[in-house]
């Protein structure tokens, strides 16, 4: 777990980036900027981890010319392999259900690609530019193939979006990739070394797998955001996503607040599954961050190792030069040789062991936090129907005793309210039945797609552990009958 605090840099870029059509013009939907910028906000694009789960972050989009645009070059051994309180209206309860069973029956045929990452401008106004290919046959698009451009900032956006129109009545939301002060601060200071790229790699990464699960939500894959977003030349600014800027400030005081909230509501919970299934969220996220934080450390340790091998085989090439005995010389050198291979190796399967492993139980600890708060928000939904009962039950003693006390002018009044309290009931039990509705459907998919995604990575896992291994067997076979010529 991290924690973060962010600096924001200030910019001056376009509001939009322009689209890459490669089939032909863009048609997707536009719509008017939904915010405000503030220009002198200083502090944007960099944090401090908090933690793994951060629901919303913040960057600014600032109006301005075109700075020039300089590629970056991966690294070379990289494996590549608010929640708001109203929602939407154009959706209902029942048009969601409808999206889900057409869905349903339809077979998935989407590949989105996010790739050629690009710096755009210099110094501390610089940002980082993706593409991002979709390939589809799917009708709800205007074409099969096409690309537009977007920044980090309009990732962050775009889930700040979908979050606030869609956690709070029980859809489970997959988080943004988080922000990181220390990499973004390199990138757009110039530094263009090992380090820099890998991050540069790994968020590329982190934002085509965010993608592939916001699509592969039948709600979320018909949201008018989702499809501007990827079909759409130019979006509205995204804003509010500065931790520092007054929204952030906002977004922290608001959750110190619901954590308060959360100790304070007593739910009697009578649904022996959603019991259940808290216990069961609430375990896998601690397990989860203790496997995630032991990948982590193999990850460095192979790193460590590969630093390791590669002294060791510097060491041995300078000892067999010395060497008079030329048996041993050769035989020296040739450990060398094999040594700077097994270097190579290590650095390959400590970018398996991170893009492979760690990242998907990064990942799913971000994504479990989203499940424990649509769980959260159900809690709030019961907690604001019994507030509700409760204001109707004083108002009807309070109508008795006006009866009582014969005084008729005040009852029509009293009575008013208590019909207005009366249908806010009924709209508070509603809510609450299809919340619990819509969270049972939303756990059931998010555990198949678990499943699915953890065994498809263990297996690709293995598979590169025995290729590691296998290679390895490889190379010491090889120099044995050497070793075994000394004489």
């Amino acid at each position: 777990m991290y924690v973060s605090v962010c600096v924001r840099v200030l910019q001056s870029e376009p509001a939009s980036l322009p689209a890459e059509d490669i089939s032909s013009n863009s048609n997707g939907p536009k719509q008017d900027s939904l915010f405000d910028d503030d220009p002198e906000d200083l502090f944007a694009e960099a944090t401090e981890e908090v933690s793994l789960d951060s629901p919303e972050r913040d960057v600014l989009l600032s109006d301005g010319p075109s700075p020039a645009i300089t590629p970056i070059t991966p690294p070379t051994s990289v494996i590549t392999p608010r929640i708001g309180h109203a929602h939407d209206d154009m959706f209902t309860h029942s048009s969601f259900d409808e999206i889900e069973e057409e869905e349903g029956g339809d077979s998935f045929d989407m590949r989105i690609s996010v790739s050629d990452p690009e710096k755009v401008g210099d110094g501390m106004n610089a940002y980082m530019a993706y593409k991002v290919t979709t390939k589809t046959s799917m009708a709800m698009f205007q074409r099969d193939e096409f690309a537009v451009k977007r920044r980090f900032s309009d990732f962050l956006g775009l889930h700040s979006k979908l979050a606030s129109k869609y956690l709070h009545i029980g859809y489970i939301v997959p988080p943004a990739p988080e922000k990181s002060i220390v990499g973004m601060t390199k990138v757009k200071v110039g530094k263009e070394d090992q380090s820099s790229n890998e991050f540069v790699e790994k968020r590329r990464s982190a934002l085509e797998r965010y993608l592939m699960r916001t699509v592969k939500h039948p709600v979320l894959l018909k949201d008018p955001d989702v499809l501007q977003f990827l079909e759409s030349s130019e979006l509205p600014r995204a804003v509010s996503t500065q931790a520092l800027s007054s929204a952030g400030l906002l977004r922290m005081v608001n959750k110190a607040a619901d954590a308060v909230n959360k100790m304070t509501i007593k739910m009697n919970e009578s649904d022996a599954w959603f019991e259940e299934k808290q216990q069961h969220f609430e375990n896998l996220d601690v397990q989860l961050r203790k496997l995630h934080g032991s990948v982590e450390s193999l990850v460095c340790h192979r790193k460590e190792l590969s630093v390791n091998t590669a002294a060791f085989a510097k060491s041995a090439a300078m000892l067999g030069n010395s060497e008079d005995h030329t048996a041993l010389s050769r035989a020296l050198s040739q450990l060398a040789e094999v040594e700077e291979k097994m270097d190579q190796l290590h650095q390959d399967q400590a970018n398996a062991d991170f893009y492979l492993f760690s990242e998907l139980l990064g990942d799913y600890v971000r994504l479990i936090t989203a499940v424990k708060g649509v769980f959260d928000h159900r809690m709030k939904t019961w907690q604001k129907w019994q507030d509700s009962q409760m204001l109707l039950q004083k108002k009807r003693e309070a109508e008795a005793k006006l009866q009582f006390n014969n005084k008729p002018d005040k009852l029509q009044q009293a009575k008013d309210d208590i019909k207005e309290l009366e249908v806010k009931v009924q709209q508070g039990e509603r809510d609450f039945e299809q919340i619990s509705k819509t969270i049972r459907k939303e756990v059931s998919r998010f555990e198949k797609e678990r499943v699915k995604d953890f065994k498809m990575i263990i297996i690709k896992y293995l598979e590169s552990l025995v290729q590691t291994q296998q290679q390895l067997i490889k190379y010491w076979e090889a120099f044995l009958p050497e070793a075994k010529a000394i004489s």
